[in-house]
């Protein structure tokens, strides 16, 4: 190899956290053609995990590695949320944190490249994508290992939680999560509800955040958040409240 190669091959170990995807695309911005790119392979620096990816030889990358990847070389929004959010936090202590499943959002309008979606990251990966809350709003840069990723800061992981619930989502589960969340800036509440499309969302975490006595609620101005009309039946046979116009399960109502 080249002079000039082993100096680029050099910057790019030198300039790159180690535990993270290296996309080609990305890789063939910085100047670092395809052809250059086989040399690596070939020369074992680096091993391909699938088309258009590539990871340090030898190199330990989780699902994060990939989603640093996602985020700042693919310009997705794709992001860890929900549950997930919160247990890299440290706001869901009963979550255990080596969970088996990762919940990522993501918007309704990208796609995950298959090698992100083939790759075996043990652990499940579920990602939800969707634009009832804008991409940019509600996100908080974590780190992890030598590098950090935007993940959905605890009252965007809640309304996420709540877009997942009933069917994916426990509702108790969630009044449990969101009962923790009492240091919430009111601006930044106030931001979500305001941009959030989905009525159900808005409608349950109001009642629970009130449910769960929260003192940031009271500076949330309701007149500016668009709750709909009529009754929204969230399951069946439940408990109507009729301050949100929802029926909620009786479990919910009645938990403390």
């Amino acid at each position: 190899m080249s002079t000039v190669k082993e100096s680029k091959l050099n910057s790019l170990l030198r300039t790159q956290p180690m535990g993270i995807v290296l996309t080609s695309a990305w890789l063939a911005e910085q100047g670092y053609s395809l052809d250059l790119q086989k040399r690596y392979k070939k020369s074992q620096w680096f091993d391909s995990i699938g088309r258009g990816a590539l990871v340090r030889h030898g190199d330990q990358v989780d699902y994060l590695g990939g989603v640093f990847a996602l985020q700042s070389q693919l310009g997705l929004s794709v992001h860890p949320a929900a549950k997930t959010a919160l247990s890299l936090q440290g706001k869901a202590h009963y979550v255990e944190l080596s969970t088996k499943k990762a919940q990522l959002f993501g918007g309704q309008d990208e796609t995950l490249p298959l090698w992100f979606k083939k790759r075996d990251w043990s652990v499940r990966i579920d990602c939800k994508l969707t634009s009832f809350i804008p991409p940019e709003l509600g996100l908080v840069e974590i780190e992890h290992k030598s590098f950090t990723v935007k993940v959905s800061t605890p009252a965007r992981a809640v309304m996420e939680c709540l877009y997942l619930a009933p069917k994916s989502q426990p509702l108790l589960e969630v009044f449990e999560l969101m009962q923790g969340l009492n240091n919430l800036r009111p601006g930044s509440v106030q931001m979500l509800l305001e941009a959030c499309t989905s009525i159900k969302v808005k409608r349950l975490f109001l009642y629970m955040a009130d449910k769960a006595g929260h003192e940031w609620l009271r500076y949330t101005k309701l007149d500016k958040v668009d709750l709909g009309s009529g009754k929204r039946a969230i399951v069946r046979d439940g408990v109507y409240v009729s301050k949100y116009q929802i029926t909620v399960p009786e479990e919910l109502e009645n938990a403390v």
